[in-house]
């Protein structure tokens, strides 16, 4: 994983532990749905960016919205939720998976949430706040003001980013109809226990690398949950010719669960040019591929 000397300090502390921090707050039980928003946000759905200020549990957190050229607030649209590694935030995040650009060709919204202190109350590291509410409370006020399709919601990230789309994944039951966690996994305490899955149909892509040092428990977070979910995989396939294979399963659900290997990837996401935590060589684009996976896969009809 390639590092800007501001960062070396701070990763050198993280990256020994799981998933790019401690157990900080690991464990901790999560209200399955979110209560109301403790104010009401001002915020005007129009193409763009535009930085939100909310209230959750007494402190204040922000989220950015993308909108695509052209976008109203008349016409249901996809949504796509996309977070940060630890430590960085929303306009990290942006840059590093390329989303906007994606977001104006295809014609969603992209909401990048704000870690408080630069972190996400993930699966094992590394904030102690309610992430899960928080980004439970946003993605109502996304459907109820800015018309995202609630059948076409979907959670994205990087590392402790990553690790939280499998937390959210479980914890927000009938909110997400796919995710794609990128050099993250399906560990840490609450994960081990059999009975942590999702109640609801979640399709999966997930991206791991050979050189991550991570890359061990990410491998056992997919065997336990395609155990759980008795997810039935096919065989390996290479993708676009490049030293990358594509292993999909379907699950007992009718979710499906693929898994794109790099093994001379790092900590890093696929196809981006950004210099501290993109694999620009890697041979395979995740953005584009992760928008293509979402968009076969709306929410499971009951």
């Amino acid at each position: 994983m390639r590092i800007r000397p501001l960062w070396i300090a701070a990763v050198a502390v993280l990256l020994p532990l799981a998933g790019c921090g401690s157990d900080t707050g690991a464990g901790k039980k999560k209200p399955k749905k979110p209560p109301a928003t403790q104010n009401t946000p001002k915020e005007t759905p129009r193409p763009g960016d535009q930085t939100v200020a909310m209230t959750w549990q007494g402190k204040t957190r922000f989220y950015t919205v993308h909108a695509p050229p052209g976008y109203t607030a008349a016409k249901r649209v996809p949504l796509v939720i996309a977070m940060h590694p630890y430590p960085a935030d929303g306009a990290y995040a942006a840059r590093l998976t390329g989303f906007n650009a994606k977001a104006d060709k295809e014609g969603f919204l992209v909401a990048y949430p704000d870690g408080l202190d630069k972190a996400y109350n993930a699966l094992v590291c590394c904030g102690a706040e309610d992430d899960v509410g928080f980004i439970g409370a946003m993605t109502e006020r996304l459907v109820g003001i800015w018309k995202a399709d609630p059948r076409r919601i979907y959670a994205t990230g990087i590392s402790n980013g990553g690790d939280m789309s499998f937390k959210l994944a479980v914890e927000l039951p009938d909110t997400f109809a796919a995710i794609a966690p990128v050099s993250s996994g399906y560990i840490g305490q609450d994960a081990a226990k059999p009975t942590y899955m999702p109640k609801t149909p979640v399709s999966v892509a997930t991206f791991i690398g050979g050189a991550d040092q991570h890359y061990d428990e990410f491998e056992l977070g997919i065997t336990s949950w395609s155990k759980r979910l008795s997810c039935t995989a096919g065989r390996p396939e290479k993708v676009q010719g490049k030293n990358v294979t594509r292993t999909s399963a379907q699950c007992r659900d009718a979710s499906d669960f693929t898994t794109y290997r790099l093994p001379d990837m790092g900590h890093s996401w696929p196809g981006s040019t950004d210099a501290t935590m993109g694999a620009s060589e890697a041979g395979i684009d995740a953005t584009d591929l992760i928008w293509e996976f979402f968009a076969a896969h709306p929410k499971i009809s009951p």
